[in-house]
C-alpha cells in the first residue's frame, strides 16, 4: 500500500519536474516534504496537549482553565521542545502555506515560512534551504506541488502521517540519486548496502559515527536497526560530517523528519583538513566514502597523527579513510566501510605496506566482496571493510565472505542484496565471533572461510575473499568426462551451425535492400 502511494507520489512530482535538472528540483520537493513533516508533528503535539490540558487524570491538567488560559498555555515552547518538535509560528504552518498556493508569489511566502522557522529554531539555523523564490519552475507548478505534498498522509493520525513522510522522504532521496545518475550517489548509498553495513556491525548503543554521511542513510538505517530489536530511539548518538553544504542539509532533515537528535558538526567541511570532532572516540562507525578520489591531499596533513599505518598515497584517499575511522574508534569498538575493490589488494605507492601493518596489527575483521551493479552511478565493484579496535575474539585470523553472486536483479541495470541474503552474512558472522545464539561457525567452500594472518602474509596481505574461500562444491552428476565432453561439443557444434544459417538469412536480405557485403 505504501509503496503504491511512494511510486504514485513520484510519478506525478517528477511530472511537475517539466525540464528541470533532477538535482536543482530534489532541494524543492524534499524541502516542501520537511516543512509539512514539522508542520504535522506541530499539530500533532499541539491536538495532544490540548486533551492532557482537560484530562483530569494527565499530569498537565489544567485546573479551572478558561480557553484563553489554554491558548497561552499552549504557546510555551518547552511543551514542544521536551518533545523534540521544532516550534512552528502561526505563518509558517502548512494549512498557510496550502491555502496560498494558487497565489503568484507562493515561492517568496514559502521562503518566508523557512525564515519564521528557523528564527525559532536554532537547531535548523542554515538547515533549510530558501530557494523557492527563485525556482526557475513553469508557472502554477511550484503550487501543484504544494497540493502534491499535502495528500501525504492526510487524513491520517498525526503519528502515521509522520512516518509516511519519513518514508517518503528516502524513497525520493533514492529516486533523485537515480535520476541525477554519477552525481546523485555521491549523496545516497544503497539501501541494500547500509542494511548489510548495519546488519553485520549492530549499533544498538553509544557513539555512531560517519565521517562523510551524506544524506545521512546509515543513522536512519542504524535507528531502524535498534527499533527492530527492540531498542529505543536515543539509545544511539549519532555524529556526522560532510563536506558539501546541499548534501550536508539534506541530511539534517533526514535525521530530524525520523525524530532523530543529532550533531552534523558546526558546519559543513572536508574531514580530512577540518574534522568536526577530533576528540571522538566512537562505538561504531558506518561510512561509505567516496572511491578512490585523488583530490583529497593537504600539505597540512603530512605526519598527521590518524597515520598509524604508514602516510596514504596522495593520489588516493582509500587508506585515508581507513585509518581515518580507525583512529576514531574507542576500544572494542567497530567500523564498517564500503570501499572500491582495489583497495583490497593495491600495492601501488605504500598501500600495500599500510594495509599488511593493519592486517599484522589485527584489526581487521571481515572482508565481503560485493556483486557489481549494486550502485546507481557506478559499476565499480566494491566491498566491505569491517574494522575492530582490541578485538575481544577471534584474535589473528579474519573472516572472509565471498557474496558476489548473492544478488537479485531489480532493474536492467541494478541489483540489489535481499533480506534473507543479508541475514545471511550477518548469520555467518555472528556464528564465527561466536555471539550468543548464533549457532556453530563453519568454513562453507565458495562462500566463507575464516584465515589465519600467516596465510593472509603467505598471500602479500591481499584481502580479496575470492582468493581465500575456494571454489563452490558442485554436485556430481555421475555422468563420465568423455562423455559430457561429448555431449558439450555435439550442442556447439548445433549452435556453430545454427549461426551460420542466420549469417547467411541476414547476408540474403540485406543484398536484397541492396546492403552487400
Amino acid at each position: 500500500m505504501i509503496d503504491d502511494i511512494k511510486k504514485t507520489l513520484w510519478a506525478t512530482a517528477d511530472k511537475l519536474r517539466a525540464n528541470m535538472d533532477a538535482a536543482e528540483y530534489k532541494h524543492l520537493v524534499l524541502g516542501l516534504i520537511f516543512l509539512k513533516y514539522i508542520s504535522d508533528t506541530f499539530q500533532a503535539r499541539r491536538t495532544e496537549l490540548t486533551a492532557r490540558f482537560a484530562d483530569p487524570a494527565d499530569e498537565y491538567h489544567l485546573d479551572n482553565a478558561t480557553p484563553a488560559d489554554i491558548e497561552a498555555e499552549l504557546e510555551d515552547r518547552d511543551y514542544y521542545r521536551e518533545a523534540n518538535v521544532f516550534w512552528v509560528p502561526e505563518a509558517a504552518r502548512w494549512e498557510a502555506i496550502r491555502a496560498a498556493a494558487k497565489q503568484t508569489d507562493i515561492g517568496k511566502r514559502i521562503d518566508d515560512a523557512l525564515s519564521l522557522i528557523e528564527a525559532e529554531n536554532p537547531k535548523l539555523k542554515g538547515i533549510l534551504d530558501k530557494r523557492f523564490a527563485r525556482a526557475q519552475l513553469p508557472d502554477g507548478k511550484l503550487g501543484e506541488l504544494v497540493d502534491l505534498i499535502s495528500t501525504i498522509g492526510f487524513g491520517e493520525s498525526a503519528a502515521t502521517a509522520r512516518d509516511v513522510l519519513g518514508q517518503v522522504y528516502e524513497y525520493f532521496l533514492g529516486m533523485f540519486a537515480s535520476a541525477e545518475g554519477k552525481r546523485g550517489g555521491q549523496f545516497y548509498t544503497p539501501r541494500s548496502i547500509v542494511k548489510t553495513l548495519v546488519a553485520v556491525l549492530a549499533p544498538h548503543h553509544g557513539k555512531v559515527y560517519d565521517p562523510c554521511c551524506g544524506s545521512g542513510g546509515m543513522f536512519v538505517q542504524s535507528e531502524e536497526f535498534i527499533l527492530s530489536h527492540g531498542g529505543k530511539l536515543g539509545d544511539v548518538a549519532i555524529f556526522g560530517q560532510e563536506a558539501n553544504p546541499t548534501t550536508w542539509r539534506l541530511a539534517a532533515m533526514n535525521l530530524a523528519i525520523r525524530g532523530i537528535d543529532f550533531n552534523l558538526g558546526r558546519e559543513p567541511a572536508d574531514t580530512f583538513t577540518k574534522n568536526q570532532f577530533p576528540d571522538l572516540r566512537a562505538d561504531f562507525i558506518l561510512a561509505n566514502p567516496p572511491f578512490n578520489i585523488s583530490d583529497w591531499w593537504h600539505a597540512s596533513l603530512s605526519g598527521d597523527a590518524r597515520w598509524e599505518y604508514g602516510d596514504p598515497p596522495q593520489g588516493n584517499a582509500n587508506y585515508a579513510w581507513l585509518q581515518h575511522m580507525l583512529w576514531h574508534l574507542k576500544p572494542g569498538g567497530r567500523a564498517g566501510i564500503v570501499l572500491a575493490n582495489g583497495s583490497m589488494s593495491s600495492s601501488q605507492n605504500n598501500e600495500g605496506q599500510i594495509r599488511a601493518a593493519m592486517v599484522d596489527a589485527d584489526v581487521v575483521e571481515v572482508m565481503i566482496a560485493l556483486p557489481g551493479q549494486l550502485f546507481f552511478n557506478t559499476q565499480i565493484p566494491a566491498c566491505l571493510w569491517f574494522l575492530v579496535k582490541d578485538r575481544p575474539q577471534r584474535r589473528g585470523e579474519v573472516l572472509f565472505i565471498d557474496a558476489r553472486k548473492l544478488a537479485t536483479m531489480i532493474s536492467r541495470v541494478q541489483c540489489e542484496l535481499k533480506d534473507e541474503v543479508i541475514e545471511r552474512i550477518a548469520g555467518t558472522v555472528a556464528a564465527w565471533r561466536g555471539d550468543a545464539g548464533a549457532g556453530e561457525y563453519a568454513d562453507t567452500p565458495g562462500y566463507c572461510r575464516s584465515v589465519k594472518l600467516a596465510e593472509i602474509a603467505e598471500h602479500g596481505h591481499v584481502l580479496t575473499p575470492g582468493r581465500y574461500v575456494g571454489a563452490e562444491a558442485v554436485e556430481d552428476d555421475g555422468e563420465g568426462f568423455e562423455a559430457k565432453m561429448q555431449a558439450l561439443t555435439e550442442k556447439l557444434g548445433e549452435q556453430m551451425a545454427k549461426g551460420a544459417e542466420l549469417d547467411a538469412v541476414i547476408r540474403r536480405r540485406l543484398g536484397g535492400l541492396g546492403y552487400d557485403f
